[in-house]
């Protein structure tokens, strides 16, 4: 059922921590995969969703939520001239094609100080835990990609975001919930973009006579 899901959103603990944190109820959010709007729906004035779901849309526009249609995965063609306070994408990052195009595209609707929050499944850093119920889900057969904390950090970072935390956001204390980080099956990024971001010299090298890439060039120019 459609409404089991905005119950469960709005009984979500880490949801309610995380849209405190950032009072994003008062920010204009680009929820990346936004489904029927669960989150959606509690963000501020001018959020907007994407999906490739016609239900989804449907469902949005008779609720009177912005919810448009759009691969993610081609955001460079998506014909939404606004910028973003907050980019908000959870259970999303593990199952496209290209996590780094993904994440430079993603500054077409950022400006300098644009929030991206990414919710994503981690493998354990002791990897037999990864046989614990509550870490399979990192390894879910519809996933393509798979993270710990520090590649995820690290896969943010390289694509020009400034990372200020990841932790699981299900403890209150953040000194505690980052320490508790390292055991969670569950990490969610905060990073702010980085607008001056260039490609090492020598990546750009590689790059500038290949059409192949010369949009991500474009981007960082």
């Amino acid at each position: 059922m459609i409404e089991d899901r905005f119950k469960l959103v709005k009984k979500s603990k880490t949801f309610a921590r995380i849209l405190r944190a950032f009072q994003l109820q008062n920010k204009k959010v680009f929820d990346i995969g936004c489904g029927y709007g669960e989150h959606l729906v509690n963000f501020g004035k001018g959020s907007v969703g994407i999906t490739t779901t016609q239900d989804e849309i449907d469902y949005g526009k008779k609720n009177n939520l912005r919810i448009t249609y759009s691969n993610a995965e081609q955001l460079d063609t998506l014909k939404l001239n606004e910028n973003f306070d907050v980019i908000w994408a959870n259970n999303f990052f593990e199952h496209i094609l290209s996590p780094h195009s993904f994440l430079i595209k993603l500054k077409k609707f950022s400006q300098k100080n644009t929030t991206l929050i990414l919710g994503v499944p981690v493998l354990p850093k002791i990897t037999k835990l990864v046989y614990l119920q509550k870490f399979r889900g990192a390894l879910a057969v519809a996933h393509i990609n798979f993270f710990t904390r520090n590649s995820l950090i690290l896969t943010v970072e390289r694509a020009g975001w400034i990372v200020l935390d990841a932790r699981p956001f299900k403890l209150t204390i953040p000194f505690l919930d980052r320490t508790f980080a390292s055991f969670a099956p569950h990490i969610y990024i905060v990073a702010k973009n980085n607008p001056d971001f260039q490609y090492h010299e020598k990546k750009r090298k590689e790059w500038e006579n290949d059409k192949m890439y010369s949009d991500l060039l474009k981007i960082n120019s």
